[in-house]
């Protein structure tokens, strides 16, 4: 099923297309794949995957991960963060993350919708830890201006 995308570059249009379907997925669908969630899961993840993510996904994952451990975040706030946490630990998904040039790119997509939907949760607290360790992998010089506008609304 995925063999156009791992024989061929992705095109911006094909980007483009995956990134809207994945940013439409509404909290529900998202909740579903909490559980392929743990904390070792994800730290597994990141630690393979961060370069090849990048940046802007590491930085929501990050955020979204704070967030969680916030003891006052309400259960509903919590199958959210969990489900995109899933998705994003889940080894098959929309594009593979093997694939040349997008492979990240529906997890993007799953990662800000669910920040989005929990966004009034997240606070200047959990941006400074989420900032701090990805300046830790990625140098201080990392632009989180695009997520960090989303977060603003």
């Amino acid at each position: 099923m995925f063999e156009k995308f791992k024989k061929k570059k992705i095109n911006q249009e094909e980007i483009e297309t995956v990134k809207q379907k994945a940013e439409a997925i509404d909290e529900q669908e998202i909740q579903k794949h909490g559980k392929h969630y743990s904390d070792d899961k994800l730290w597994n993840k990141i630690s393979k995957f961060a370069k090849k993510a990048g940046s802007s996904v590491v930085y929501v994952v990050l955020i979204l991960y704070y967030t969680l451990q916030k003891p006052e975040i309400p259960v509903k706030v919590k199958a959210t963060i969990l489900g995109a946490l899933g998705y994003f630990i889940l080894p098959i998904d929309l594009i593979p993350d093997v694939a040349f040039g997008a492979g990240f790119i529906d997890d993007l997509g799953i990662l800000t919708a669910a920040l989005i939907q929990v966004a009034v949760h997240v606070d200047d607290e959990v941006k400074a830890k989420a900032r701090e360790k990805l300046e830790k992998w990625f140098g201080k010089e990392v632009d989180t201006s695009d997520i960090d506008a989303k977060l603003e609304g």
